[in-house]
């Protein structure tokens, strides 16, 4: 299934949705976090004035989403003059699988205006594509292409703590916050790149801060610069920039990791 046939097969059921996604979006046992969060934010949209933009998410994984259908959960938290709380939660029965909190507001006049630095890449250098193996490679990666400005694929035994990688999603169509989503939880551990053969990761939070309320980008020309942390102990913690591909900053992330190797 394309990104978009998934969004499409959300509908709401009384007090809740329902959706599908077929076994391409798993990200070993569990959906694509990025996936999961998207299919939240969508429920979430229902409530929320259409012209009111994504501002942040926040997502803890709790339990693993396997593919099929799923129910999800969403509901109003605090409205406010300008901006609109909201809880969304991927459910099975009565267990909480993903829980994520996010806010929507309305832009606000302010002389206040910073943005992030893009991070220096080696232009004499060959990109390596990231080749989707099955078995091996997360099977959402099949839905995009992938290659790496900076830094060192997965399980190369590389030693860099940065990368930098060119984004595109194989599903043409106008980019919303959901896209922005599935885009910004692209970035595998980079602990994983300094591992010398295949092992597991899972993520265990990640929040975002969308910087850039245009909708109008397209689904090719992204780049993603995220760096190590902080690593101990197996969990790791990373953070990202997300730019669209006219330069401009879209996205800030932070995640929480496990690396079993």
């Amino acid at each position: 299934m394309l990104f978009h046939e998934v969004m499409q097969t959300v509908v709401q059921r009384g007090d809740r949705w329902v959706a599908e996604f077929d076994e391409s979006w798993l990200q070993g046992r569990s959906a694509f976090g990025g996936l999961q969060v998207a299919l939240i934010l969508r429920a979430m949209r229902e409530q929320v004035p259409a012209d009111m933009p994504l501002r942040t998410v926040q997502a803890t994984f709790l339990a693993p989403v396997p593919a099929g259908g799923v129910t999800i959960q969403a509901r109003l938290l605090r409205a406010g003059k300008n901006t609109l709380q909201l809880e969304g939660r991927i459910v099975e029965g009565e267990q909480t699988l993903c829980l994520a909190i996010a806010v929507f507001g309305m832009a606000r006049q302010s002389i206040v205006r910073e943005s992030p630095r893009r991070m220096a890449r080696d232009a004499s250098s060959r990109a390596a594509v990231l080749p989707f193996v099955p078995g091996v490679t997360p099977q959402f990666t099949q839905h995009f292409n992938a290659r790496w400005l900076r830094g060192d694929l997965p399980f190369s035994g590389g030693s860099s703590t940065e990368s930098s990688v060119a984004l595109d999603l194989k599903d043409a169509g106008p980019v919303d916050e959901t896209r922005i989503v599935v885009f910004a939880d692209f970035m595998p551990p980079i602990g994983l790149s300094m591992l010398k053969q295949p092992a597991p990761g899972s993520s265990l939070t990640w929040m975002l801060e969308l910087v850039s309320d245009r909708r109008d980008y397209s689904c090719e020309g992204w780049l993603v610069d995220a760096r190590l942390d902080a690593a101990m102990d197996g969990y790791t913690s990373q953070s990202l920039v997300l730019w669209g591909p006219d330069g401009e900053p879209v996205a800030l992330g932070h995640q929480s990791m496990l690396v079993f190797g």
